[in-house]
């Protein structure tokens, strides 16, 4: 089985939909995703990743299903200013000098995590992640998934970079914090994931690609700066906080 995470093209949050160099990128990724032979489609309900498929889908003929849990991870960290922020907006320097965050176990059980409710939301995103995986063959055991009707298809899901890393963490079994701080895809970005049945009966989802834009730049479009922070710190251009 494929499993095509596709992050949204270029945001305007304040509509919660695409700017236009965003509707731009959805276009090119459509000659990308459509003609491919897709098993089934689904969808983020929020505006930015419903947009984004929209592309695909009128160019396949297709519809999506919208999974309510695939919107993105929206379980926010209290702040000592009494606001409240998301997960992979934290500075490096501060949640890399605790250990449990590196823990794929423990990492939740920070108090501060525990005062965000942290492991109600994550848990949330795997039970429908291994819903959706199971009602295409492949059921959760433990930390790998039985291939109850094994199968070569195709599966994407529009949605977005936060809830992504929550994914792949279920999926890898790793802790979140380093896939939201380590990694950082693109909009339009394509990650794929493979799984590998070695020994009869026990299946895993092996990354084959993570935050591929080849599609943008197969016809010179620059991929856009959304979710990433300055290269250099003296580069004022470029998103600080």
């Amino acid at each position: 089985m494929k499993l095509i995470l596709i992050r949204h093209g270029d945001p305007d949050y304040s509509i919660d939909s695409l700017t236009e160099k965003g509707h731009k990128e959805a276009a090119l990724l459509a000659e990308r995703i459509a003609p491919m032979d897709v098993k089934a489609y689904y969808v983020s309900p929020l505006g930015r990743a419903r947009a984004t498929a929209k592309y695909t889908l009128d160019k396949a003929g297709r519809t999506a299903e919208i999974l309510d849990w695939a919107r993105e991870f929206d379980t926010l960290i209290p702040e000592e200013d009494g606001s409240k922020s998301i997960a992979w907006d934290w500075l490096p320097s501060e949640w890399t000098a605790i250990p449990e965050y590196f823990d794929k176990d423990h990492w939740y059980d920070v108090p501060i995590m525990k005062e965000a409710g942290m492991e109600a939301g994550i848990r949330k995103v795997w039970d429908g992640l291994d819903e959706l995986l199971e009602k295409h063959g492949y059921r959760r055991e433990g930390c790998i998934y039985r291939p109850v009707s094994p199968n070569e298809d195709t599966v994407v899901l529009f949605c977005h970079f936060g809830v992504t890393c929550v994914m792949l963490s279920h999926l890898l079994n790793v802790s979140p914090m380093i896939l939201w701080h380590g990694f950082i895809s693109a909009p339009t970005s394509v990650t794929t994931l493979i799984t590998e049945e070695r020994r009869e009966g026990a299946a895993y989802f092996r990354v084959n690609g993570f935050g591929d834009i080849s599609h943008l730049y197969k016809y010179g479009e620059e991929p856009a700066f959304s979710g990433r922070f300055c290269e250099m710190f003296s580069n004022s251009d470029q998103r600080h906080d």
